[in-house]
This record gives C-alpha cells, sequence and structure tokens, in this order.
C-alpha cells in the first residue's frame, strides 16, 4: 500500500513538471514573437519618430507626413466613447446583479451580453451605419463613430463589471444594510467602491480595444487622411488606425516606416492607459 501511494506520488510530481515546463515553453514562444514583433516596429519606426511627425498632418510626401490629426482624433473620440461605454455598461451590471429578479429573461440578458462581446467588429460597424448614420441622420461625423465604439466595447464592460460586483463580499452589503443604509446607499456607498478596480481594468482594456479598431470606423465614415482636427461632435475625423493602414497600402517602402512609427505611438497611449489603470487599481485595492 505504502508503495502505491509513493508510486503515485511520484507520477504526480513528474506529471506536474511536465506541465510547468510545457506552460514555460507556451510563454516563451508567445514572448518570442512578440519580442521579434517589437524589434521589427523600432527598428523601422524609430528614425521617423520625430517631433514634426507628431504635430504635421497628413501629406503625399514622406517627409513631411505626420500623424497629428489621427492621434486628436483618436482622443477625442475616446473622450466621447469612455463615459458613455462604462456609464451605460456600469449601470446595466448594476441593475442584473443588484435588482433584477434572477429568471428565464434575465439570464436570456446575461447571454445575449456574453455573446454580444465575442461578435466581430465589423458588425457593430454596420449597426452603426444603420442606427446613428442613417436613422439618427448624424452622418459620418466624429459622434457617429464614438457611439458605434461604444456599443462595441459595452458587452465586454457589463461583463467585466458583472463580474467585479458579484465578487464583492455579500458580508459587506448585510453589514450596511444592518447600519439602516438603503439598497441604494449600499450600492453607491459600499459595492461600487469595493468593485473599482474590476471595473476599471475591464473597462480600459475594453477602451484600448477601441482605440485599436479599424474596421468599424471604416463602414461609418472615418475619413483615411483629413487636415484638420475635430472642432465639434459633428466634424469629419479620422483615427490613428485609420491613418496607419492608409500608409501600408502605399506601395513605395518607406511609407511602411511612417506606418511603424504610427504604430510607436498607439502603443505608447496603450501603454498609458493601461498603467493609469494599473496605478488606479491599486490605489483603490487597498481600501478593502
Amino acid at each position: 500500500m505504502h508503495t502505491n501511494n509513493t508510486s503515485k506520488l511520484k507520477n504526480r510530481v513528474i506529471l506536474n513538471k511536465l506541465f510547468k515546463l510545457l506552460f514555460i515553453f507556451a510563454t516563451s514562444i508567445a514572448l518570442l514573437f512578440l519580442g521579434v514583433l517589437i524589434y521589427r516596429i523600432l527598428s523601422q519606426g524609430l528614425d521617423y519618430l520625430t517631433i514634426d511627425f507628431l504635430k504635421n498632418y497628413p501629406a503625399p510626401y514622406i517627409e513631411e507626413a505626420g500623424i497629428f490629426a489621427g492621434l486628436m482624433g483618436s482622443l477625442f473620440m475616446i473622450a466621447i466613447t469612455a463615459p458613455v461605454a462604462i456609464i451605460l455598461g456600469v449601470s446595466t451590471a448594476i441593475y442584473l446583479e443588484e435588482y433584477a429578479k434572477q429568471n428565464k429573461f434575465t439570464r436570456f440578458i446575461q447571454v445575449n451580453v456574453q455573446n454580444l462581446a465575442g461578435v466581430p467588429s465589423i458588425v457593430f460597424g454596420l449597426l452603426g451605419l444603420t442606427f446613428f448614420v442613417y436613422m439618427l441622420e448624424l452622418g459620418y461625423t466624429l459622434i457617429a463613430g464614438a457611439l458605434t465604439m461604444s456599443l462595441l466595447v459595452l458587452p465586454v464592460i457589463v461583463v467585466a463589471a458583472q463580474e467585479a460586483i458579484r465578487s464583492v463580499p455579500k458580508e459587506l452589503r448585510d453589514a450596511s444594510i444592518g447600519m439602516g443604509a438603503t439598497k441604494w446607499q449600499t450600492i453607491w456607498r459600499i459595492v461600487l467602491p469595493a468593485s473599482i478596480p474590476g471595473i476599471l481594468t475591464g473597462s480600459i482594456l475594453a477602451l484600448s480595444r477601441a482605440i485599436g479598431e479599424t474596421a468599424p470606423l471604416i463602414i461609418v465614415g472615418a475619413a483615411a487622411a483629413i487636415y484638420t482636427i475635430p472642432d465639434s461632435i459633428f466634424s469629419k475625423y479620422t483615427v490613428m488606425p485609420m491613418q496607419i493602414w492608409s500608409w501600408t497600402s502605399r506601395p513605395q517602402e518607406e511609407w511602411q516606416y511612417v506606418a511603424a512609427a504610427g504604430i510607436i505611438v498607439l502603443l505608447i497611449i496603450l501603454l498609458c492607459m493601461n498603467a493609469i489603470a494599473v496605478w488606479i487599481r491599486n490605489k483603490f485595492q487597498n481600501r478593502y
């Protein structure tokens, strides 16, 4: 009997080591390809990443081309997309987790929200074209693009917010209500502050996806090249992914290097967004 237990223990140790090696190998492969990609982008784009590149508008000549219009367009779009998507997403999650009765209809809504999180982005582009551009007659404007991107990231934010709210211990709610607080006071003062780290993580990841999307914006009319920045929500606009896509579609090899410089700018913005999310998440996690 003792021999069998020893044999089983040895087999488990060997199996554990095999899986550990497998995971290390898989991680190494992923990091290798990521490193090659980053090296290629940096080696091609760093020489073109200058102050003039950041402040110039698109131009037909490589030495005069810049990403300023796309950079400002992306920032303006996210400035509209973020509050719309986060407010709607968190509100929906609060209703589903705290107020809605768990029945077939609620489960139907939750299943569809989760399914929408995996729908191809171009489908949301078609929805935005139909609803915002044609039905609401917003035209090919910044607000139409931003609302379309809000629809794109909304399911992801809802799911992330639901998980964050669900992870708040029930004892915190019971203690708050036991002290005489109303349900809404408990949600506002206890549940939301405790779930902010998870909500922010999901929201930032969703917005990172939005700032790098191209397909929906092509459908709702983002320009490939524009020589002004938006002065209102009804202005024409372009975004960094559209500008980069425009450069990569040109036949001259030098335009690929200009596109690499644009990708570096986009990566820096994404890294900054994620760094801010991590900082805020850690700040609020220390409270609970």
